[in-house]
């Protein structure tokens, strides 16, 4: 495997800052990657504080293992099981969740693991190597139909008919396995593209949400996180696209809204059921130097909620 590059994590102080990390405190990073919001949260805690940390790829839970810190526990699990990680540490309540969605640089720089179109692999991309049914497998047996309805949802993708079209047709000669195979599959159908943008982009990322579960796994992991939460705690999510975002801001707008009730009913304003959250701040996004010196960091968008 070649040296990876180092792994630049996006919104780093804004999302410590976020966090309003207390010395004493016990923090959750749900999405380890490569540790460096593990890394800034351990550095504002003091002999005190906690920081639990999650992450479904084993190659990251790898590359923390070796953290000598007695303040610091990380559990391989995917952060759909956060209750489960937080009942088994016999923790009860936290002062902080935070969720930095999507893949991760590593994830995306190491050929073998199928996210990129730039080398040629095997086509896996599951963020778990250890369970589950990579791209390839999918590939070859999905119908023309569930490759269209995925590859629009979850790619945003126009042309999604004629891609599926073109996968059912060419795996009946062989399967489609490799990166190189779809990329060059995709971009003989799909004609236009936005400038700097490949024509297998959106497939790609259409096949990684769906392989992993990423969307459902987001709306799993939400109600959870509020749920960990002591009044005061806040929320932290960092999403990458509109698909992860939009889900973060409805949770998070309905979290910060008054349960409903039944037209009519003669209730006084002050005896209405409170909201569970309330909103911190507008949603924050990369500055122009962060983006050039990480242009993955471009469409990142930051959400915050404070438990009430």
């Amino acid at each position: 495997m070649r040296e990876q590059p180092a792994h630049l994590s996006v919104l780093l102080e804004e999302a410590l800052d976020a966090l309003a990390v207390k010395q004493d405190g016990f923090y959750v990073d749900a999405t380890y990657g490569r540790g460096g919001h593990s890394r800034a949260i351990l550095e504002r805690l003091g002999p005190g504080g906690r920081l639990l940390a999650l992450d479904r790829d084993p190659q990251a839970v790898a590359a923390g293992a070796n953290t000598a810190d007695a303040r610091f526990t990380l559990v391989h699990a995917p952060f759909s099981r956060l209750a489960r990680v937080l009942a088994d540490a016999g923790v009860a309540a936290v002062d902080g969740v935070l969720l930095d969605l999507g893949v991760s640089s590593p994830q995306l720089d190491a050929p073998e693991r199928g996210f990129s179109f730039r080398s040629d692999a095997p086509l896996d991309m599951r963020m778990d190597t250890s369970c589950g049914q990579t791209a390839a497998q999918w590939l070859a047996e999905a119908a023309e139909r569930q490759l269209e309805e995925v590859i629009r949802d979850y790619g945003e993708e126009r042309f999604a008919h004629a891609i599926a079209k073109a996968i059912v047709a060419a795996r009946a000669g062989e399967p489609v396995a490799s990166t190189r195979q779809l990329a060059a599959l995709v971009e003989k159908v799909v004609r236009t593209r936005e400038p700097g943008q490949h024509p297998a982009t959106r497939t790609f990322q259409a096949l990684r949400i769906r392989v992993n579960r990423e969307l459902e796994e987001l709306s799993l992991v939400l109600p959870q996180a509020l749920d960990a939460l002591r009044p005061g705690g806040r929320l932290v999510a960092i999403s990458f696209h509109s698909l992860e975002d939009r889900i973060v801001k409805r949770f998070m707008r309905e979290a910060a809204r008054p349960d409903a009730l039944p037209a009519r009913l003669p209730v006084r304003a002050a005896d209405l059921p409170p909201p569970r959250a309330r909103l911190v701040g507008k949603p924050v996004r990369p500055g122009a130097g962060e983006v050039a010196g990480n242009p993955r960091a471009r469409s990142a968008v930051m959400r915050v909620a404070e438990k009430l």
